[in-house]
C-alpha cells in the first residue's frame, strides 16, 4: 500500500523553523499535576491534568465607536487580567493593518439594522478584535443568544436575564423554604371546620415521603443532600480555575465575585439538566464566556454577564454535552466516538504521521484527545490564544465540533518532526503537554484541512 505523503502546502518554509523548546520539567510525571479530569477506560485510567501558561500583557484597544447597543455609557476601571500574546510564542497579536481593517469590518457589520450573519462569520472566524466589547456581542450573536436583527436585542436581554434571576430564585430553595412557601399558600386556602365547639384549621402535612431522613426518589430533602455532593465539586472546581489569573482567583472582593457567579451557573445547569448535571472540566469550558462578556466595557453588559453566560454556555455545551456523559460513551455520540473521527482525520491528512503514533509507537489518541476535545483546548494555550481559537470554534457555519477536530488534527501535523522522531513516552508527553504554537499557522493549517486531502 502507497502511504499518503505530506502535502506540498505543508512543505513551506512556514514550518521549516525548529520546534520550540519544550517547557516540561524533567521530573514531571506524564499524568501528574493537578487532575481535572479523571475518567476510567477499561483497566487504564485517563488522566488530564492542567497545564501552567504563561501570560504577558494584552495590547492596547484601538478607540472604534460601537454601535448603541454596544456603547459604554461610562467606562468602568479595567478589571481584566493582562493577557499574553508573547513574541516568544511566536503568536504576537499586536494593532495590525489587517486587524484594524477587521475591526472596521466587525463595526460595519454590528451597525446594520439586520446583521448578515454568513459575513459575521467570515469575518469573525479570523479572530475578533479584543477591544471595545466586540468580541462579546460578537460571540453572542454566533452562539444565537442575540438575535439578528438589533431591534430586538434590549427585549430578548431582558427577558432572558428576568428568566434567569427567577432560575435562581426557584432553584436555590432549600425544603424548608420550599415548605414554608406551601405552608403560605395553604393559610390562604385553608378551612374552618367546628371540633367540640371549637374551630380547626387543616393544614396540609408534610407527606412522609418528604422527610428529611427520606430516600424516596422523589423526595425533596433526598434530592437536596444529592445535589450539595455536586455543589462541593462545583466549589471545589470553581477555587481551581484558572489560578494564575487575578480576575478568577484573585485576593479581592471582585475575583471572589466572579467565583460566587461561575458556581451560580454551574448550580443552575446542574439542577436544570438532571440527566448530565455537572462534570469536572465544565468550569474550564464556562470560565472564557464568563471573563469575555464580564470585560464588556458596557456596564449594564458587564453587570448582566452571569445571566449572559448562562444561556451562551447552554448553547455552547449543547453541541458537547453527549462528551460529558459517561454513559455514552461507547455511542456514536459519545466521546470515543469523536476521538474515532479525529484519529481517522489525521489519517486521512498524514497517514505516515498517523501509523507512527498508533501503529509503531501506540500512543492511543484518547491519551491526549480526551482532554483536548472535551474542554475545547482551553488547558491547551494560554488564555488569551484560546480566546482566539474560540473565535474561529464559534463562526464555522458547521458547527464547532468540526473545526475543534480539524484544529486537534492540525495540532498534530504542526509537531509531525517531533512525533515521528519521538517513541512513546516522549510522544505521550508532548501532547500532553502541548508546546507554545503560533495560533494564527495553527488556525491556517486547520482551515487547509478543509479543502485539501492527500
Amino acid at each position: 500500500m502507497v502511504k499518503k505523503q505530506v502535502p506540498d502546502w505543508l512543505n513551506s518554509s512556514l514550518w521549516s523553523a525548529p520546534p520550540p523548546t519544550p517547557t516540561h520539567p524533567d521530573d514531571e510525571e506524564d499524568n501528574g499535576g493537578d487532575n481535572r479530569i479523571i475518567r476510567k477506560s477499561g483497566t487504564s485510567t485517563v488522566s488530564s491534568e492542567t497545564s501552567t501558561r504563561t501570560e504577558s500583557p494584552i495590547r492596547e484597544p484601538v478607540t472604534v465607536t460601537p454601535p448603541a447597543m454596544i456603547k459604554p455609557e461610562s467606562q468602568k476601571v479595567e478589571v481584566r487580567d493582562q493577557l499574553s500574546n508573547g513574541d516568544d510564542n511566536g503568536s504576537s497579536v499586536s494593532s495590525s493593518a489587517d486587524e484594524l481593517a477587521r475591526q472596521a469590518q466587525l463595526m460595519q457589520e454590528l451597525l446594520r439594522k439586520v446583521i448578515n450573519m454568513g459575513e459575521l462569520r467570515r469575518i469573525a472566524s479570523q479572530g475578533i478584535p479584543d477591544s471595545d466589547g466586540i468580541r462579546a456581542v460578537v460571540w453572542k450573536l454566533l452562539l444565537g443568544y442575540l438575535p439578528p436583527d438589533r431591534g430586538l436585542w434590549s427585549s430578548e436581554l431582558a427577558k432572558k436575564r428576568s428568566q434567569y434571576k427567577h432560575f435562581k430564585e426557584e432553584l436555590f430553595l432549600n425544603p424548608s423554604d420550599i415548605t414554608r412557601r406551601l405552608e403560605k399558600t395553604n393559610i390562604g386556602n385553608e378551612e374552618v371546620k367546628c371540633v367540640n365547639g371549637g374551630a380547626l384549621l387543616l393544614r396540609s402535612e408534610i407527606p412522609h415521603g418528604e422527610h428529611p431522613l427520606s430516600l424516596g426518589n422523589t423526595s425533596l430533602w433526598n434530592k437536596f443532600f444529592q445535589d450539595s455532593e455536586i455543589i462541593e465539586q462545583i466549589d471545589r472546581d470553581v477555587k481551581r480555575t484558572h489560578p494564575d489569573m487575578n480576575f478568577f482567583c484573585g485576593d479581592n472582593q471582585f475575583a471572589k465575585s466572579n467565583q460566587e457567579s461561575l458556581r451560580s451557573i454551574l448550580i443552575v445547569f446542574a439542577k436544570l439538566n438532571p440527566g448530565i448535571r455537572y462534570v469536572q472540566g465544565m468550569n474550564e469550558v464556562l470560565a472564557p464566556l464568563f471573563y469575555v462578556f464580564r470585560n464588556d466595557p458596557n456596564e449594564e453588559n458587564a453587570f448582566a454577564a452571569e445571566a449572559d453566560t448562562f444561556f451562551c454556555f447552554v448553547e455552547l455545551l449543547s453541541g458537547f454535552r453527549d462528551h460529558f456523559c459517561q454513559q455514552l460513551d461507547n455511542s456514536v455520540v459519545g466521546i470515543r466516538s469523536t476521538i474515532s473521527k479525529l484519529s481517522k482525520l489525521v489519517r486521512e491528512h498524514d497517514e505516515e504521521l498517523w501509523r507512527h503514533l498508533e501503529v509503531t509507537t501506540k500512543v492511543n489518541p484518547q491519551f491526549y484527545a480526551f482532554r483536548w476535545i472535551t474542554l475545547l483546548l482551553t488547558q491547551e494555550f494560554n488564555f488569551s490564544d484560546s480566546l482566539l481559537i474560540w473565535d474561529t470554534l464559534l463562526s464555522d457555519p458547521e458547527g464547532p465540533l468540526e473545526t475543534l477536530l480539524r484544529v486537534c488534527c492540525a495540532m498534530l501535523i504542526i509537531v509531525r518532526r517531533r512525533i515521528l522522531a519521538g517513541d512513546f513516552t516522549s510522544n505521550l508527553k508532548l501532547l500532553q503537554n502541548y508546546p507554545p504554537t503560533n495560533i494564527s499557522h495553527l488556525l491556517y493549517v486547520a482551515n487547509k484541512l478543509r479543502t485539501h486531502l492527500v
